[in-house]
């Protein structure tokens, strides 16, 4: 009887978190290509350290914006001139301020540091390939996993996500481009995929929640679908349900999804994946570059 109480209080609590607090608004943020650079670095200038050090060390913004809890959209790679883009979208708990140093300080939980990582292992795989790699925190995260249960930041993430999206097939039509999302980001980009342009043709889950769909081949459009879920990763907890509106159903990194399973090797715990030396990484890289060898990624393990 206790333990039924305190079920239903639990419920009671994720309900209220979702119907009762209210909720900032997430507006569909404009999207933006190469033109964009010059303006964001101005903005950075202003708003001085760190982010005027940003500016000065040359990097490129599509987007920068200190408001709440701040956005920003970093590119790496010649944007105007690549044939493969990546797109990486980060998690619970993200923000401008951690953009650069990480969650916690911990630098491999960086978006930033994570794209750059992902874009230096694929100039080493393919050193001619015009690539390129966007650190994406265009939307407001969670700030937690009870604002996280109810997937509202997932769809409000989702359609600022279409948005550029659209940008980037429309300045770039012959181009492929890979989603992919860290944990709450996988759900992010498998919502945003559901309604892409024909160029997004993969969607990578790096221990995602969820996927919006409870098996790959429901993710409309005919995209592939990959999912790496390490050993010691604490996602693999998550209970796979969804009930009034609450949870995220089935892991794509569950065999009973039906994602392509990409290599955890090397992997530690939750935020390892796009680490130096994981062989998620590699994999990752090869399914943006889409090499000959892309559907035999996921046969090793």
């Amino acid at each position: 009887m206790r333990r039924r109480g305190a079920s239903r209080v639990a419920v009671a609590a994720l309900l209220g978190v979702n119907l009762v607090l209210p909720t900032r608004p997430e507006p569909v943020a404009a999207a933006g290509f190469v033109e964009a650079y010059p303006v964001m670095a101005a903005a950075m200038r202003a708003a001085g350290p760190p982010y005027a050090d940003w500016a000065a060390d040359g990097r490129r913004f599509l987007t920068f914006d200190r408001r709440g809890d701040g956005r920003a959209v970093e590119v790496l790679g010649d944007l105007a001139d690549a044939d493969r883009i990546a797109v990486l979208v980060p998690g619970v708990g993200s923000t401008l301020a951690d953009f650069d140093r990480g969650l916690g300080g911990v630098a491999r939980r960086s978006p930033a540091v994570q794209a750059g990582q992902l874009y230096q292992e694929m100039r080493a795989t393919e050193p001619a390939a015009r690539v390129a790699v966007l650190a994406w925190l265009g939307y407001d995260p969670p700030d937690g996993v009870l604002t996280a249960a109810g997937g509202v930041s997932a769809r409000r993430g989702a359609d600022a996500l279409a948005a550029l999206l659209r940008e980037l097939a429309a300045r770039r039509p012959a181009a492929t481009i890979t989603l992919v999302g860290h944990s709450y980001g996988a759900l992010v980009v498998s919502l945003a995929a559901a309604d892409a342009p024909a160029q997004i043709t993969d969607v990578v889950s790096l221990a995602g929640v969820g996927a919006g769909v409870q098996r790959a081949d429901e993710l409309p459009g005919g995209r592939r679908f990959w999912a790496a879920e390490a050993p010691s990763d604490w996602v693999r907890r998550v209970p796979p349900v969804r009930l009034l509106g609450l949870g995220f159903g089935r892991r794509p990194g569950d065999p009973a999804f039906g994602a392509r399973p990409l290599p955890a090797g090397g992997v530690a715990g939750h935020d390892g994946y796009l680490v130096p030396g994981s062989a998620a990484l590699v994999a990752v890289a090869a399914v943006v570059l889409g090499g000959v060898d892309v559907d035999r990624v996921g046969d090793a393990r």
